[in-house]
Formats: C-alpha cells, sequence, structure tokens
C-alpha cells in the first residue's frame, strides 16, 4: 500500500464512523517525519475513541496494518495514531480548534478539506 492509498484508506475509515472536517495534508518536503497528516473531528470523546477504534480494526482487518504507535487514547481529546507515513489526529472539537494543526500547516498543500456547508 502506497502513502496515498494508506491517506485516503484512513480517512475514509475515519469517515466510516462519521468524523467530522477531515483534512489530509501532504507535508512532503516540509517535515522529515512522516508524509502526511490526517486531521479529524469526533463530537465527543467517546467519538473520538469510535472514530480511533474503527480507524485501527479496519485497517488492521483489510490490510494488516496497524499504527507503530497510539497516543491519548485513555483521555480521548487528541488521539494520535502514528503509521509512520501518516499521522492521523483525532480531536474533539475545542482541542483541535486551540492548537489549530491546520493553521500550523497552512502553507503545504491538502488532499481534502473539510466539506462547507452550500449557502440557503
Amino acid at each position: 500500500m502506497t502513502s496515498e492509498q494508506l491517506v485516503e484508506a484512513l480517512a475514509d475509515l475515519a469517515a466510516d464512523k462519521k468524523a467530522l472536517d477531515i483534512v489530509e495534508l501532504d507535508l512532503r518536503g516540509a517535515v522529515d517525519y512522516t508524509d502526511y497528516f490526517v486531521i479529524c473531528s469526533g463530537t465527543s470523546d467517546r467519538h473520538v475513541k469510535a472514530i480511533c477504534d474503527g480507524i485501527r480494526y479496519g485497517l488492521k482487518d483489510a490490510n494488516g496494518i496497524g499504527p507503530r504507535l497510539v497516543e491519548g487514547l485513555t483521555e480521548a481529546r487528541w488521539v494520535l495514531l502514528d503509521y509512520l507515513d501518516v499521522v492521523v489526529h483525532v480531536f474533539v472539537p475545542e482541542v483541535r480548534e486551540f492548537y489549530g494543526l491546520e493553521r500550523l500547516w497552512g502553507e503545504v498543500p491538502q488532499l481534502r478539506a473539510p466539506a462547507v456547508p452550500a449557502p440557503a
């Protein structure tokens, strides 16, 4: 599985668990420790855990791939799943807003941006 395929699989698994505002950032050339970030939100700590479980078990079942590192699952306010070439960040909304990873990495290309509601 290529890095690009992994990014799409991780984002799709998050979407399957109703993750909000899924963003894929292409960090190649910007950092040395990973190629991509997948950033998304859950509505609560329980939702964040469900998204993380969906990603972890879905990718393991379908492709035999597990994360090298999981951080933050106990409190589930910001969970990091490290798949080496792709790092997944799952936040509750207020923590995502506070840290603003999209703002921090605003100059890198976005592969998938959050859906913008249609005008009423």
